[in-house]
This record gives structure tokens, C-alpha cells and sequence, in this order.
């Protein structure tokens, strides 16, 4: 629920603070004292569009303040998944600078437009001359079939947008592959000369890391060899080569060792060390044994490596990549050439696709029927109840190729006089006669929206005399469910006021200012007789206005 708004430098307003409450919150005053751009702040505070021209006079930015209370979970859920702070209340804020640059926040949180456009949708619904012109639309007509019965079609209608996105990529693979079948020959031509010559390289996993260490020391063999050479002969070769050396030192030492046997540990030390010398002795000859056993290694190491590297270049970085790039091949031949079969298992899976899609959609249709037959007898009963006596209201459901939306169409139609055909809705409608259709409609599904705050802006554009009473207790029925947020210039709407705020210009002789006074029992009685009767507000003016309170009372309930 909407707690109250604050504006400053709004057009007209200069700051004004309303609080609002639950139910009927009505905004009266003569045209132009600025109530639709009261309420337009709202549109403003939740990222609406707004003109240069709509910064007040001599100010260098305007700002727009709604708090709602924060009870509503989705609104709480939103929040969250945003990592925006969840308080008691709900702020939200826009600052409009005058170079027309703007900054939007929610509980102190900086926001962008489309984050306040999704919160929006959770917080209130505008009706108003212009919204109503969608009610026309036949897109929005089906929606609300769908709305009237979510808890059936909600399910059903994910279910075929999924199955719709499904088939429409299997119909799309179809017609490519059926589009190429020209082609075919030569790309199954390039196919097999690409597969034969992986084949033939039969590149193995690691191998080319294998080849580059070999290709390395192969390339550096007379430095290898020169190095093993002269390690050989420090080590074991030479006569003053360190085997030479241990040698030496066992022969010293043994002849010694029956003197004290503290030395044997020792001299077995110094043999290890001896037998260590002549295997490192034997592993160099080994290695320098390997190293010349085939001159020509190194030209076909070489070799094999460029093939590898010319087939990295073509398909893929890695020698694993190749193999799996020659594996897409083996499948892209087989496919091509069983072509045929190929294309038939895709048209088998289309029409798999199709007969899942056409399953949801099916059902979803009856769906549809039999809410639209519930959903027009409540339209009927709510206009009748708006004063069209002799309504006729049907839902046509028309069968419409299939999309991701269903295989139906849905258009209102109806007749508002005796003896007219029913048609259209959008034929037929004046704007008085479509406000109170949306009226009827909203009535409808007042019990059925989780959005609270609904905002009614001159809704009873075209309405009089007992038909504005109609209309004035059927606003006062959705009240009981929603809060309502209502500019109006009825008298009999006014008088069902929960909260009464009455919108008026002061002048000063060199500006003017809008201002807005919530309005006491004995005040809200007056207006009514303004509204009523115009300037001259005689004593029989004033007991009908307190007649017309007292019956909206005792209906209202408030």
C-alpha cells in the first residue's frame, strides 16, 4: 500500500506531503489545479518519462518521494535478489536534475529505470484514459482470459513456450539441412579429404609434446655428447678421475682396517661411493650410445612435428582437439551420406515436436473456453451493475495458427443498446462507455490481483447521473479489496472518500502554486456540495451533499 508522496518542484507544485490511507483516497479541485500532475509524481518517482518543462520555475532539479509499507513478498523477494536492503517501508526516490539527467534510488539504494520499471509493476496499476485504450487491444483480451484463470494457464503457457522454443529450432535445423541438400556433394567432398588426412597423420594424444623433448635434444646432440664426454672422463676415465681417486683411497684404507674396526662403516661408505661412480660411468656410455645410434632421428622428428603443427594450424591447438575435431567429421560423413535418413529423423523430430506443442496447446485451448465462458457472465454482471441494463457481452475464442502464446485468439465483443448487433469492442465503444467496461473488468479481477494500489484517473470521464452512481459503488466494492488512488469530478464517486484531498492553485500575483489539504468530515461534505452545484452552494445543496455522505457510508462500509 501506497503511505504517502512527497513532491518538490514539480511543474506547479511547489513541495507538497500527502499521506494517504487504505481504501478510497480521493483527489478533487477545479481542472488545472494540478491533480493529474500529482499524480503523474508517482509515474515520475517510478522512473516514468519526464519533460524538461515539467521542473518547477526557477529550480534546478525537482524530486519525487513514495514510501509504501514493505509487507508484500514479492516485493521483498525482488528486493533480495537485487541486494537492496529490506526495511519496514519501502522508499523510493528520484532526484531530476535540470539539465534532465535524473538519479532513482530504493531504500537508499542507487537504481536503474528497468529495475523500477520491474518493482513498479509489483506496487500499483494506473487506470486511466489511456490505459483503458489498451483494454482494445485483442493481445491484452486474451491475457486477461489467461489472467482469470493463472492458476491453470500459468503452467500450461511455460510449458509451451518451451516446447514452442523446442520445436522451433528442430523446424529451423529441418529446412537448413533440406535448404544444403544441393551442396551436399561438395561439402561431403571437403568432409572425407579432411578426415583422410588426420587419418593418415594418426596424430596420438601427447605425442607432440613427446616429439618437441625429442626434437630438443636431438638439436642439441654434439653439445650433449661433448658434455657426457668430458663428465665421463672426470668421473671414470681419466687417470686422475674421480673413480681413479676412490679407488685409491679403498686400497688406503684397507690396508688399515684390521687396526681399528671404527673404519669399517667408513670404507663401506667410500665402496658405495666407487660402485656409484661406475654405474653413473656406465648410464653417460649408455646415453652417448643412444644419442648416435641414428643419425637421420633428428630429420624425421622434424618432419613428424611440422605435420603436427600444419594440423594444429587447420584443427585445433592441441593434438587432442584434432581427434575430436575428426570425430565431428566421422558423424558429418555419416550423416551426409545417409542424407536421406538424416533428413528424415529430423522431420520425425519435428513432427515429435509439433505433436508435444500441439498436446499443451490443446489443452491449454479448453482451458481458455471454459474460462472464457466463466469470465464473460462476470463481465456481464459487473456492467449491468453499471448501468447497462440490456448488455450483452460474449468472449469470442477463435482457433489462430500456432505460436508460442497458444493456437487461440480472444476478442470481446458486445452490444450496449437493445437491438444492436454485438461486435467488436473497439467498433463500438465511446470513452465514457470503455471507462466503465475497464471498470467492470477491474471489478472483476479485484479479488484475484496480489497488486494493491490501483490509481484511477478520471475514469469517469463521460459518466453522469445514475450511471456515475453505479460507477461510484463499484469503485467502492474494489476498495474493500485494493487501495484506490482517484482523481475525480463526481460527486456521487467523491462521497464514498475514505481519505478526501482537495487539490488548489494559490497566486500570489507572480506565481502560482498547487497545494494539497486532506480534507476533515465536515470539509470533505462542502466539497461535495462544490462539486455538486458549482460556486452558489445553497442549504439544500449542503443537505444533499450530507445525504449523498451518509449513503455512501452505509453502502461503502467505511
Amino acid at each position: 500500500m501506497l503511505l504517502s508522496l512527497h513532491v518538490k518542484n514539480f511543474a506547479i507544485i511547489d513541495e507538497v506531503y500527502v499521506d494517504f490511507g487504505p481504501g478510497m483516497n480521493i483527489l478533487t479541485g477545479e481542472t488545472g489545479a494540478g491533480k493529474s500532475i500529482l499524480l503523474g509524481s508517482v509515474n515520475a518517482a517510478l522512473g516514468g518519462k519526464v519533460s524538461k518543462e515539467m521542473l518547477g520555475r526557477n529550480a534546478d532539479y525537482a524530486l519525487a518521494e513514495l514510501i509504501f509499507d514493505g509487507e508484500d513478498e514479492a516485493v521483498r523477494e525482488l528486493l533480495e535478489s537485487h541486494e537492496i536492503p529490506v526495511e519496514e517501508n519501502l522508499i523510493i526516490s528520484r532526484r531530476i536534475a535540470d539539465n534532465g539527467r535524473s538519479i532513482s534510488r530504493v531504500n537508499g539504494e542507487v537504481v536503474n529505470t528497468g529495475f523500477l520499471k520491474e518493482l513498479s509493476e509489483r506496487l500499483l496499476e494506473v487506470y486511466g484514459q489511456r490505459e483503458n485504450q489498451t483494454l482494445l487491444d485483442t493481445k491484452n483480451q486474451l491475457r486477461l482470459v489467461d489472467r482469470f484463470a493463472k492458476e491453470k494457464t500459468g503452467p500450461l503457457l511455460s510449458e509451451i513456450r518451451t516446447a514452442y522454443g523446442a520445436y522451433r529450432q528442430t523446424l529451423r535445423e529441418y529446412e537448413e539441412a533440406e535448404s544444403h541438400a544441393e551442396s551436399r556433394t561438395r561439402e561431403l567432398s571437403l568432409l572425407r579429404y579432411e578426415h583422410e588426412e588426420i587419418e593418415r597423420a594418426n596424430p596420438k594424444p601427447g605425442e607432440d609434446t613427446e616429439l618437441e623433448e625429442r626434437y630438443r635434444i636431438l638439436s642439441n646432440r654434439s653439445r650433449l655428447l661433448e658434455a657426457v664426454g668430458e663428465a665421463d672422463r672426470l668421473l671414470c676415465t681419466d687417470s686422475d678421475s674421480a673413480a681413479d681417486l676412490v679407488g685409491r683411497t679403498l686400497r688406503q684404507m684397507g690396508r688399515v682396517l684390521s687396526y681399528d674396526t671404527k673404519l669399517d662403516d667408513i670404507y663401506r661408505e667410500i665402496e658405495q661411493v666407487e660402485q656409484q661412480l661406475r654405474d653413473i660411468g656406465a648410464g653417460l656410455s649408455d646415453y652417448a650410445d643412444d644419442l648416435d645410434s641414428d643419425a637421420g632421428e633428428l630429420a624425421e622428428t622434424e618432419e613428424r612435428l611440422n605435420l603436427l603443427n600444419r594440423l594444429k594450424a587447420k584443427y585445433g591447438k592441441t593434438v587432442e582437439d584434432i581427434r575430436g575435431y575428426d570425430k565431428d567429421l566421422v558423424l558429418k560423413i555419416d550423416r551426409l551420406e545417409n542424407f536421406d535418413r538424416y533428413l528424415e529423423e529430423l522431420k520425425g523430430n519435428v513432427r515429435k515436436q509439433e505433436k508435444k506443442l500441439a498436446d499443451f496447446c490443446g489443452r491449454l485451448g479448453e482451458v481458455r473456453r471454459e474460462a472464457a465462458g466463466k469470465l464473460e457472465v462476470k463481465i456481464h454482471d459487473a456492467l449491468t451493475d453499471l448501468n447497462f441494463p440490456d448488455v450483452i457481452f460474449r468472449i469470442a475464442i477463435e482457433d489462430v495458427p500456432m505460436t508460442g502464446d497458444g493456437t487461440e485468439s480472444a476478442e470481446f465483443m458486445i452490444s450496449v443498446n437493445p437491438g444492436e448487433p454485438v461486435r467488436p469492442l473497439a467498433k463500438i465503444a465511446s470513452g465514457g462507455e470503455l471507462s466503465r467496461i475497464s471498470l467492470a473488468v477491474k471489478s472483476v479481477f479485484a479479488g484475484k490481483d496480489e497488486i494493491e494500489t490501483l490509481i484511477l484517473d478520471e475514469i469517469d470521464t463521460g459518466v453522469s447521473g445514475r450511471t456515475a452512481q453505479k460507477v461510484a459503488e463499484k469503485m467502492a466494492a474494489i476498495a474493500k479489496e485494493h487501495q484506490i488512488l482517484c482523481i475525480t469530478h463526481l460527486p456521487q464517486i467523491a462521497a464514498f472518500a475514505s481519505k478526501h484531498f482537495l487539490i488548489e492553485k494559490a497566486t500570489d500575483g507572480t506565481s502560482t502554486k498547487t497545494g494539497v489539504t486532506p480534507l476533515n468530515e465536515e470539509q470533505t461534505v462542502k466539497e461535495l456540495a462544490r462539486m455538486l452545484s458549482g460556486a452558489q452552494i445553497t442549504d439544500s445543496v449542503m443537505a444533499n451533499a450530507k445525504e449523498m455522505r451518509a449513503l455512501a457510508k452505509e453502502k461503502g462500509s467505511f
